[in-house]
């Protein structure tokens, strides 16, 4: 039913964290923090975002978030909610059904 997934990143524990998710019911990608189980949203994109494979990606330095979507970048906030390094993941939403590939992590 649902079209979602997204990258957690800067993860701390299952309440602190970054996200930035693609919706392809909704036609957008958004930059969430999370922070003490509450969910606030940084920015948003509303654009062409389809059930195929696309790239998805994030740049985080310091308080800098850069989103990228298909190869093009589409989200450039600041937030200072989360600066430190932490985990990073995959994310889906309640019932989608998501595949990924080729997961890479690097230092900037």
């Amino acid at each position: 039913m649902d079209q979602a997934c997204g990258l957690v990143f800067r993860y701390l524990d299952e309440n602190n964290y970054y996200i930035t998710r693609a919706n392809a019911l909704e036609g957008n990608v958004r930059l969430y923090h999370v922070k003490d189980g509450r969910r606030t949203q940084i920015a948003s994109w509303s654009g062409a975002v389809t059930g195929n494979w696309h790239e998805l990606r994030v740049d985080a330095r310091e308080d800098r978030i850069q989103v990228h979507w298909g190869g093009s970048q589409i989200i450039d906030a600041t937030d200072r909610t989360f600066t430190a390094p932490g985990k990073v993941g995959v994310w889906t939403k309640a019932d989608s059904v998501t595949y990924f590939d080729d997961l890479t992590i690097m230092p900037l």
